[in-house]
């Protein structure tokens, strides 16, 4: 990976030092994978779960980390009213995945020592700091004598953030606007348990990095897009395979953006399914200063309708049928664009989503749509169970077993998208579009 080695050659300085780098699991593993490969160092993963808010997960109240270290943002948790009832049932979940994970990854064998040393602290990006703010409190809780952390990409005021927590803080780049993790990558896609497990391994046993087999076929396009919506124009990332069969335009939800790992997993199965994508910023990044507007869903609805004319304007997509693949809030915007007499979508596929924000646009969704959530998200399950009884079309739930809001438990996401590859093949498949 280009990030972990670009990060290397600015950890330089430590080569030659005790150091050991420590991964953020999933996606700081790659990335500190090269690092340690650069420096010859060891490798290991420092274990955390965030806390995210409850009905908006990926928003982090605080973090936990090994051996009890439990780290809370307090803003947020005023911000969000949450109580002690309502942070002790999430950290509960977490505390188990956490659990989970040391057994997935250690596979038995033991940490590596960190008294006396330098921890370097290897993720993929920062977005709020909580999880990596108690990674370094669990080096420390380990013995280090020293923890740098060094990530690609995060805010202009990282440093800041991370007084009192890191001795140094090493990151390639601070954007002016920045919004998520990946926007810093040109392909941006999660990191799976097995991946972790495999580059672990290597790092264990000092194998080589495998050389590669030689890349798959390149699509038609796939490429940065502007998207005219109303008077704005946001960022894009369009794929379109060869032949396409349709497009399916993703709705990320709050808190989120265009270089979502979840939604580009999603969009990628599909891309693979012979379908084209469209995965863009709902909002531009002035507007999500305002964070009402990150909730506005007749705003986010307008947007994907506009979106939607965009691509019937367009040589490559005019004459596909269109799909909506909406995540959290932005299924609720889906479904009211959907419902919209001015479009004419295909299919609708929400994961874990609030199809009850839609309110009395439910009521006139007539198109084919797939409820996905996961069998432990009790809350959003009984939302959904409601709305599927209010649509009046064609409307199936489909609950993935073991999975929470976010979909993170082994397996759970690739269920997620073969179910959506399924419902829209099938359903687009069925609809023609003149130009």
């Amino acid at each position: 990976m280009d990030a972990g080695r670009q990060l290397a050659q600015r950890l330089d300085p430590l080569r030659g030092q005790d150091i050991v780098v420590l991964g953020l699991p999933r996606g700081g593993v790659p990335v500190g994978f090269q690092v340690a490969q650069s420096l010859h160092a060891p490798l290991d993963v420092l274990m955390v779960r965030k806390l995210g808010v409850p009905f908006q997960p990926e928003l982090a109240f605080g973090a936990i980390g090994e051996d009890g270290v439990r780290v809370l943002n307090d803003r947020v948790v005023h911000e969000a009213h949450l109580d002690g009832d309502a942070m002790d049932a999430v950290e509960r979940k977490q505390r188990a995945e956490l659990r989970r994970r040391v057994e997935r990854f250690r596979a038995g064998r033991s940490r590596i020592p960190l008294t006396g040393r330098i921890a370097v602290i290897v993720d993929d990006g920062i977005a709020t700091g909580a999880t990596a703010k108690a990674a370094c409190q669990v080096a420390r809780a380990h013995g280090a004598n020293r923890v740098v952390l060094a990530v690609p990409i995060g805010p202009d005021d990282l440093a800041e953030r991370f007084a009192g927590y890191a001795d140094e803080v090493i990151c390639l780049r601070t954007p002016t606007y920045f919004s998520a993790v990946g926007q810093g990558y040109r392909h941006f896609t999660q990191t799976s348990d097995d991946e972790v497990v495999a580059l672990l391994d290597r790092a264990r046993s000092g194998m080589p990095k495998p050389a590669g087999t030689g890349a798959e076929d390149p699509p038609m396009w796939d490429e940065e897009v502007e998207v005219a919506a109303g008077p704005v124009m946001l960022a894009g990332h369009l794929t379109v395979p060869e032949n396409p069969s349709g497009v399916v335009v993703f709705a990320h939800g709050s808190g989120s953006s265009r270089h979502s790992p979840r939604n580009r997993y999603v969009a990628e199965v599909l891309n693979e399914a012979g379908l084209a994508t469209l995965l863009f910023d709902l909002l531009t990044p002035e507007e999500e200063r305002h964070r009402a507007n990150v909730f506005d869903i007749e705003l986010l609805a307008r947007r994907l309708v506009d979106v939607t004319f965009w691509l019937a304007g367009r040589p490559a997509t005019a004459s596909l049928p269109v799909g909506y693949f909406g995540a959290s809030t932005g299924a609720g915007a889906a479904l009211v664009a959907a419902a919209d007499p001015r479009t004419k979508v295909g299919a609708v596929v929400s994961r874990g989503g609030r199809p009850d924000l839609a309110g009395r646009s439910l009521m006139k969704v007539s198109v084919p749509t797939l409820l996905i959530v996961g069998g432990q998200d009790d809350v959003v399950f009984e939302l959904n169970r409601q709305a599927q009884a209010a649509i009046p079309g064609k409307c199936k739930l489909s609950v993935v077993p073991r999975a929470t809001h976010l979909f993170e438990e082994p397996g759970t996401l690739e269920q997620v998208a073969k179910l959506a590859c399924e419902w829209f093949v099938d359903h687009l498949s069925r609809v023609v579009v003149r130009p």
